[in-house]
């Protein structure tokens, strides 16, 4: 059995509720060749951005499962409070649609705006108990209440850690807004190839230092693209948690939680020598199968020499990973992230 722990899938146009293209929050055109949001658009260019086409896009690449997040669009920073839960009721009344109507395909998750945070400790109730969504989806940062950009394991942020510890829920933190976030100009995609890897490095130092995978032992948190910048960056956190102890003397030591348990890192870091430092930091039994599909920067056809399953099946080629690992990657270990082994076929 083979599972993506990391895909998305949009809405059909007409199901976007008429107030977010009035807004110019988020849409997709009647055509279904773009989305769009305020000034920005994407193209929709390549199979399974729609729930029909994906579930035809994953039978012809051997896909048993798939597990959808959230819109990273529609992680709301910035927007007005009744915008921001309109827009996340929305989203994740869609995403428990697709699992239900296709339970053996899909496991989906839900989505909270940490800014609001009793709204969205109601809603992680009404996601967990109505809509039967056990994987909570994160950014890795988001806008406070007094305008700063603060890591999703900040402090005030606590409260959704310890309903999600209550449930037993699946986490996955993923990077976005990085163009609002840092004063350089969005040239060469940078944001994408290198300021979201720099979030998520972000957010895993503080995740480590709070020692939150320990406070929150019921949690099994994902970091998305593999933390690649997180895993590579470890020995100089390393050097200055020791180097300057007097700014670290309430945080724990980083070595602690490498490895532990309860920190899975998703397979998309687009190539072998990347996945074996992934490996050796922490171990097989914390990677799991991610693409990103349908997006071009996620493990899909026609994009150089990639599609589902490359950068795995080459390491296991030369010799990064045994057959056993490859297998475990792709099923044993997303489903003890997810904390479940009710996907059937």
């Amino acid at each position: 059995m083979r599972i993506n722990s990391h895909g998305h899938v949009l809405p059909e146009p007409h199901q976007i509720p008429s107030f977010l293209k009035e807004k110019k929050l988020f849409w997709i055109d009647d055509n279904k060749k773009f989305m769009r949001q305020g000034d920005w658009s994407r193209p929709i260019n390549s199979p399974g951005f729609f729930v029909k086409e994906k579930i035809q896009w994953m039978k012809e690449y051997n896909i048993d499962h798939a597990v959808m997040l959230c819109l990273s669009q529609l992680y709301c920073n910035g927007w007005k409070k009744q915008d921001c839960a309109d827009a996340i009721n929305f989203q994740n009344n869609f995403n428990a649609s697709i699992q239900k109507d296709y339970p053996k395909k899909f496991t989906c998750g839900f989505v909270v705006q940490p800014l609001f945070i009793d709204q969205a400790l109601k809603e992680i109730e009404r996601c967990v108990n109505d809509l039967e969504l056990k994987l909570l989806c994160l950014p890795t940062h988001y806008i406070n209440k007094d305008g700063l950009w603060h890591s999703i394991a900040e402090e005030e942020v606590d409260p959704i850690f310890e309903l999600a510890n209550k449930y037993g829920l699946a986490l996955q933190i993923h990077p976005y807004d990085g163009e609002k976030m840092i004063a350089l100009k969005n040239q060469y995609w940078r944001f994408h190839l290198v300021w979201m890897m720099a979030q998520c490095a972000d957010a895993l130092h503080l995740f480590t230092l709070r020692d939150l995978p320990n406070k929150f032992p019921n949690i099994r948190t994902s970091f998305a693209h593999g933390a690649m910048l997180g895993i590579a960056n470890y020995g100089r956190r390393i050097q200055g948690f020791d180097g300057r102890p007097d700014i670290f003397d309430e945080f724990e030591d980083p070595r602690k939680t490498l490895g532990h348990k309860n920190i899975y890192f998703d397979t998309l870091v687009h190539d072998s020598h990347t996945l074996d430092l992934l490996k050796k930091r922490v171990g097989v039994s914390q990677i799991i199968m991610g693409l990103d599909d349908p997006f071009p920067l996620g493990e899909i056809e026609g994009v150089g020499t990639s599609y589902p399953g490359r950068v795995l099946e080459y390491a296991r080629e030369v010799g990064i990973i045994t057959d056993q690992e490859e297998k475990d990657i792709w099923h044993k270990n997303v489903l003890a992230w997810l904390g479940n082994s009710h996907i059937s076929i």
